[in-house]
């Protein structure tokens, strides 16, 4: 009995400092589940949960489970730090997924970063996210949402060159996410030669727009452009219509949440923002069964998923991270990370098919030629061009 005691003890420390892992796959979710940002928080937080599901249905990766350790940050940037280092440091995670809101992100990446565990922020999308550390020998920070200067020219695009809008306004929140994306704005109007008439800023929470959109109006504004989040976005379509000004609404991709499009009602009809997912119709059988498996497990309301592109690229993060895993067969930082920087095999995904998604030099997955324009129509997000909308399979076949 002493010697196959033996025989067992030697084999499982020789298992355990190996290279393969004997032990479950402890992997951080982050997001603010409550408050103003929730929508998209659970939204992205569930995509997570059912690609998890999935991933450990057909037998974890290289036999190990995934455990998923969620947090909820709040939207605020001290709590997502006190995160960060209690999933580094007593969670022992592999690496993160989430990140809703620019600031928390830029306030908490930096402890994953420098403890060399990978962060995939797959909401958050102000441009500096991923170049926060341009001169670390190594960036940890990855991306599978569509950056600011992604949106930015779309948004000035639409408004501008598509519609012949010049004389436009900019509302912002005054939060990183707002602020950092009116920058953006300012820059791509700046290459069509326009100057905003007016620039207005607001709180999270201000419940009252009156004096912003007055400026705007009064300074003939045709065109109102937005960087905020779901519910001070209703503000203002809900005060332009008590002005009685109706101009069109161009923004960032948050006008697609549901705290945007349910508290506006059909004040919102209209509004236009860049996409990298609309939930109907679908335009690819893996977006169909995405889409059916969400709505099975979690039942949101009216069969209307909460914030559809926090959930598709919560999803797609998940399996682009076990994708690397699985290729590193390790579930050490260094080692995902090289991985993650030279995925052999294409992982199919909601959002697409990703094909070497990232480089040493490029940690963003989403390019501009995968994002489409979307506009609200009496509460759901539609294809704002028809050509979009048609199932990506028949377009190739034309």
């Amino acid at each position: 009995m002493k010697i196959r005691r033996h025989i067992f003890a030697v084999v499982t420390a020789a298992m355990l400092s190996s290279g393969a892992y004997a032990a479950d796959i402890k992997v951080g979710v982050t997001g603010p589940y409550t408050g103003g940002s929730s929508s998209m928080g659970v939204s992205m937080r569930d995509g997570v949960r059912l690609a998890v599901k999935e991933i450990n249905a057909a037998g974890g990766i290289n036999g190990n489970k995934i455990v998923l350790v969620e947090r909820d940050d709040e939207a605020k940037n001290e709590r997502g730090v006190q995160i960060a280092q209690e999933l580094i440091n007593n969670e022992k995670v592999v690496a993160t997924l989430g990140f809703i809101n620019t600031g928390v992100a830029l306030a908490s990446q930096r402890f994953y970063q420098d403890a060399k565990i990978p962060v995939i922020n797959n909401v958050a999308t102000g441009t500096l996210i991923t170049h926060q550390f341009p001169n670390a020998p190594e960036n940890y920070v990855f991306r599978t949402a569509a950056a600011d200067d992604i949106q930015a020219p779309m948004i000035a695009k639409e408004a501008v060159e598509k519609r012949g809008l010049k004389k436009v306004a900019i509302l912002a929140d005054s939060t990183n996410y707002g602020q950092l994306g009116r920058e953006d704005l300012e820059k791509a109007l700046k290459k069509y030669g326009v100057t905003p008439v007016a620039e207005e800023k607001f709180n999270l929470g201000d419940v009252d727009m009156t004096s912003q959109l007055l400026k705007a109006k009064n300074a003939g504004a045709e065109v109102v452009l937005t960087y905020a989040i779901g519910p001070e976005l209703a503000q203002i379509a809900n005060g332009m219509a008590k002005l009685g000004w109706k101009k069109p609404i161009i923004g960032s991709w948050t006008l697609s949440m549901a705290s945007f499009i349910d508290t506006a009602g059909k004040n919102g009809n209209g509004a236009t923002m860049p996409e990298t997912f609309i939930q109907a119709p679908a335009t690819t059988p893996k977006r169909k069964a995405f889409v059916e498996a969400y709505l099975h497990d979690f039942k949101p309301k009216n069969g209307i998923i909460a914030s559809p592109v926090s959930a598709a690229q919560g999803y797609d993060s998940v399996y682009l991270l076990a994708a690397a895993i699985k290729q590193a067969n390790s579930t050490e930082g260094p080692k995902i990370l090289a991985a993650l920087q030279n995925l052999s095999a294409p992982v199919d995904g909601v959002v697409m098919t990703y094909n070497k998604p990232y480089t040493q030099a490029d940690h963003e997955a989403i390019k501009a030629k995968d994002v489409v324009m979307g506009v609200v129509e009496d509460g759901h997000v539609a294809f704002l061009n028809s050509e979009d909308a048609a199932p990506k399979a028949a377009a190739k076949k034309k």
